[in-house]
């Protein structure tokens, strides 16, 4: 049997061949996910019981960074995936409904989408504008989704909205809506600088008469909280990485070539290659460290939703995704025009286009913002070393 590594290698593999057209062409990475599907990687954190391998986030973490050296849009798409079900496998658990639905997950490999970006909000997703209209044992739902990340191509969708029409804008459900009960009117294409292969589209999304049981028994905000934060800034951690170890690799393989040419003499770029290793090696440290930290708190739904432990999450999304922009603009200074210019062995440009994505994704002035916030009630203390 092939191990988790071996499994992700060929899907990396495949995701690498097309990587540039993926780029190019702003399309889905459909061939790397046909072999994620085929090494059934989707499924991966689904329970034992439900027919998933109960993966954490840390195997999930490798996979990401191993794909995000192949392909940032494959890297990213299976990144939020994995992100919604973990939302899933946290908080859904105590539902017939969603327990069968993860059952579905794992045997048919299906591709979860999330859908918490909304026209009016201004990209704030614990506030909602729509809200879920009950009749009965049924709910609709009408959502103007400014962004929904590969929602032609995803099999379900997890939307969060008001718990109804009179619900302050932060009383959110998530609620779990499988593709063919859903309408998705394209309202705006995703043609952007960088991660052009997520197809993140807007639209206008329009479900009728869904059962009630659909509805993830967990309020929004605890789920957002103890589940939802920790991924998401983990598994896009991890993606970023992977994008700067492929623009470093370069780097190095550059300044080999040029020891190689100078026989006898250090190349002066090998001094800042020595600089971005370093660099790199943090951006490591700081997530294995984040992970560690996350998966020994498993299970433990207070201290995940703590304010010591939500700053550090906002801290390391920040600081690593300006770590991964540096990196990579250093690897590009190391090669030069053969990085600047397409089509060379050393072509640094849809990394770079493609990491510059990383400090606005949740924009880090919000996400500071809130880390003040969070800080002004933080009691005082800290440890060198966990115990």
């Amino acid at each position: 049997m092939s191990t988790l590594a071996q499994r992700a290698g060929k899907a990396a593999t495949v995701a690498a061949l097309h990587a540039d057209a993926v780029d190019r062409d702003g399309r889905f990475p459909e061939e790397a996910m046909a072999v994620l599907k085929a090494e059934r990687l989707l499924g991966l954190q689904i329970p034992r019981q439900f027919g998933g391998e109960g993966a954490g986030l840390t195997e999930i973490a490798q996979i990401c960074c191993t794909l995000g050296q192949a392909c940032s849009a494959a890297a990213m798409v299976f990144a939020m995936h994995h992100i919604k079900v973990a939302s899933l496998v946290g908080h859904g658990l105590d539902s017939d409904w969603h327990c069968r639905l993860m059952e579905r997950i794992a045997r048919e490999q299906l591709l979860v989408a999330s859908s918490t970006t909304e026209a009016g909000t201004g990209g704030d997703l614990r506030n909602s504008i729509c809200a879920v209209e009950t009749t009965g044992d049924l709910f609709s739902l009408s959502k103007e989704a400014s962004v929904i990340s590969y929602g032609i191509q995803a099999d379900l969708i997890l939307a969060t909205a008001r718990r109804h029409p009179e619900s302050p804008s932060a009383d959110q459900v998530l609620v779990a809506l499988s593709r063919d009960q859903v309408s998705l009117e394209r309202v705006s294409r995703w043609d952007t600088l960088g991660m052009r292969g997520t197809c993140s589209d807007g639209f206008r999304l329009e479900a009728r008469d869904i059962p009630v049981v659909q509805i993830v028994p967990k309020p929004f905000a605890e789920i957002a909280a103890q589940s939802m934060l920790a991924s998401s800034h983990l598994l896009w951690s991890s993606v970023w990485f992977g994008i700067a170890t492929f623009a470093v690799d370069r780097a190095r393989a550059f300044v080999q070539g040029e020891a190689r040419r100078r026989a006898g003499q250090v190349p002066p770029t090998a001094l800042r290659l020595a600089e971005v290793s370093n660099a790199l090696q943090a951006m490591q440290a700081a997530i294995v460290t984040a992970l560690r930290r996350v998966e020994d708190l498993h299970g433990d739904a207070d201290a995940l939703g703590s304010i010591g432990v939500s700053v550090m999450l906002n801290n390391l999304k920040t600081s690593v995704s300006d770590m991964a922009v540096d990196v990579v603009q250093r690897a590009l200074g190391i090669v030069g025009l053969a990085g600047y210019k397409n089509g060379t062995p050393f072509s640094l440009g849809r990394p770079l286009r493609d990491i510059m994505s990383a400090p606005l994704m949740i924009g880090n002035d919000r996400i500071l913002a809130n880390t003040a916030k969070l800080l002004l009630v933080q009691k005082s203390g800290g440890q060198l070393m966990s115990a």
